[in-house]
């Protein structure tokens, strides 16, 4: 299975024009392989009860699996759920609002650690507690957020995390490998995330150098994206969208729109595709849960949060829908699915409420 894989993110580099650091060998998809949740290292028996909180700034299929990675590998590591881990998980539904009430609220109840998922969530828990150890998860720009500096250093002392920061270029590559007539990318963002307005920044610096344009069209709120995303025809011929949590929690509409307009949607995560994008070149979101849970791991067995260092997991994985891209007025080259996981006949994770 791993030779499989190594060999299939190697068609994939030779496709998209990848640097090797982003196309190192890692794990095949947590969909393409058998469960990857290992025995614990130590039994519940043998570690503390512990106490965490998770938060999540909306309920959507990637945040969900990288929450689930959490639990999951700390199980691996001797923490149950159920048995010495108590998850008290709370999402504030796209209202940053009730993010801040959750983060008092969890302040208040004073757990071991406290994981913030997405960037919304790492702000509004950052501001409320300097004190209970804060690991940040699904943060594409930690330093536009300002939860950490330009040197890798915290913010705050009680601060870590993981991020993402998706290498550009091999987006842009992929683009343009997988339609070369495109001149104009769509890009559907929310405002009020600075991950995406970071990243709507850095394509209208990129995008001009390789003779193509943004049009780039903010949607506040879930209710926005429909009319955003149609507002995009005749004027793109690509849609590229990336961990903004607006989008993802009103997925499915982009994706109605973007099929009545023939716009093919890329994406950056697995289960983006699975609901409707063609393609995505980006993190395996479960994964991602399960780095993000040996961090959690090591503050529960007693390491000082600051001693736990901010990391970022920037591997890519490819995965392709031609279901949907034919939906979408594309027909994906046979050598593109040669280096992907086709999620059209690929099992979804199974993921626990």
């Amino acid at each position: 299975m791993l030779s499989k894989t190594h060999a299939q993110l190697s068609a994939l580099c030779a496709i998209v024009g990848l640097s090797l650091a982003a196309c190192s060998p890692q794990k095949p998809s947590a969909q393409a392989s058998t469960d990857t949740a290992s025995k614990p290292s130590a039994t519940a028996s043998q570690k503390p009860n512990k106490t965490i909180a998770i938060s999540a700034i909306v309920a959507h299929p990637s945040l969900d699996a990288i929450r689930q990675g959490i639990i999951d590998e700390l199980a691996a590591e001797g923490y149950v759920k159920g048995k010495n881990l108590t998850v008290n998980f709370q999402s504030a539904q796209g209202n940053t609002a009730t993010a801040g009430q959750i983060s008092k609220q969890f302040v208040a109840d004073k757990p071991d650690a406290i994981v913030a998922i997405s960037t919304p969530t790492a702000q509004s828990l950052a501001a409320a507690s300097k004190e209970i150890p804060i690991v940040y998860t699904a943060v594409s720009d930690p330093v536009a957020a300002k939860l950490i500096t330009q040197q890798n250093t915290p913010t705050q002392p009680n601060i870590t995390g993981l991020s993402s920061q998706l290498p550009l270029a091999p987006q842009l590559d992929f683009m343009q490998k997988i339609m070369p007539s495109a001149k104009s990318i769509g890009y559907v963002f929310s405002a009020g995330e600075m991950n995406s307005v970071a990243l709507r920044d850095k394509l209208s610096i990129a995008l001009p150098k390789r003779g193509m344009n943004l049009v780039d069209i903010p949607a506040n709120r879930p209710t926005d994206i429909a009319m955003a995303t149609n507002s995009l025809g005749g004027k793109a011929q690509l849609i590229y969208t990336s961990m903004d949590n607006n989008v993802a929690s009103a997925f499915e509409s982009m994706v109605q729109s973007a099929n009545t307009l023939k716009l093919p949607i890329i994406a950056s995560d697995e289960f983006s595709v699975r609901r409707g994008a063609t393609a995505a070149l980006g993190v395996n979101d479960y994964d991602f849960g399960r780095t993000t849970g040996k961090m959690v791991g090591k503050i529960l067995d007693g390491t000082p949060v600051n001693q736990v260092k901010p990391e970022v997991m920037n591997q890519l994985t490819l995965y392709v829908s031609p279901k949907h891209a034919q939906a979408q007025g594309l027909t994906l080259n046979p050598e593109l699915l040669k280096g992907a996981i086709n999620v059209d006949t690929t099992p979804e994770r199974k993921i626990d409420k």
